[in-house]
């Protein structure tokens, strides 16, 4: 499979990068902003956004779609940390910049990677819980979830908001007649090789709530992005 999504970022890293990592959705073309997105400090002393998400979580954790480690490097100062991610390019990346247990894996096969109640906590930061692509892979998704986490176990996920009318605006963004539902759909490309296109489905925070029904999680709170980013948001989960 090809992965140029996280050799683009892995080329960045190690200053090997001379052309963009493009966002594409059809003829519409955005560069993907890869030192802000990936390589900014996490400091929760510094940004209320990023205390909000440390105060959440706890050992053992799993970092769900760790991408560079930039939460992962933080995490495991102070707990268990383990960082799974698909993209073999990023692993590296993540070796490379000091994560110390990085690992190839699929967020959507926890049950074959973890044993029952591995972790106290969880973090899929990234929006890649779009990936469960329906609402039914979103329950699966969390069920799966609570089986490898405690039962006192908390979570931390995040998603765009398909009620915000700011959403729409995001490239590849495809409406749904269903309330608080859309669609996505986008691929990357770089170096001329392009990702197989990415489909996410998009749940609003009620959405959200209604998948967790019967998972053993519940949505505890809810917190948005600033005035820019009122779209955006992370939501605390923790279980029953």
């Amino acid at each position: 499979m090809t992965d140029a999504f996280g050799r683009a970022i892995r080329d960045h890293f190690r200053g090997e990068r001379d052309e963009p990592l493009l966002h594409r959705d059809g003829e519409e073309t955005v560069e993907h902003p890869i030192e802000a997105f990936y390589f900014a400090d996490f400091d929760p002393s510094e940004d209320p956004a990023h205390e909000w998400l440390a105060s959440r979580l706890r050992g053992p954790l799993v970092d769900l779609g760790a991408g560079t480690g930039r939460h992962a490097l933080y995490f495991q100062e102070r707990f268990e940390t383990v960082a799974i991610e698909p993209s073999p390019a990023l692993v590296e990346t993540m070796r490379e910049r000091g994560v110390e247990d990085a690992r190839e894996g699929d967020m959507f096969a926890l049950r074959e990677a973890f044993p029952r109640d591995r972790f106290g906590s969880a973090l899929a930061n990234g929006t890649q819980i779009g990936l469960a692509g329906s609402m039914r892979g979103l329950t699966e998704f969390l069920g799966d979830l609570a089986y490898v986490t405690t039962p006192d176990a908390t979570a931390v996920v995040d998603c765009y908001d398909p009620t915000h009318p700011a959403t729409a605006d995001l490239v590849g963004y495809r409406d749904d007649p269903m309330p608080g539902l859309a669609h996505r759909v986008m691929f990357f490309e770089y170096e001329g090789e392009t990702n197989p296109i990415l489909q996410l489905r998009l749940f609003s925070p009620a959405r959200l709530r209604e998948a967790a029904v019967g998972t053993g999680w519940a949505v505890e709170e809810v917190a948005r992005g600033d005035d820019e980013n009122g779209y955006h948001y992370r939501a605390a989960l923790r279980k029953r």
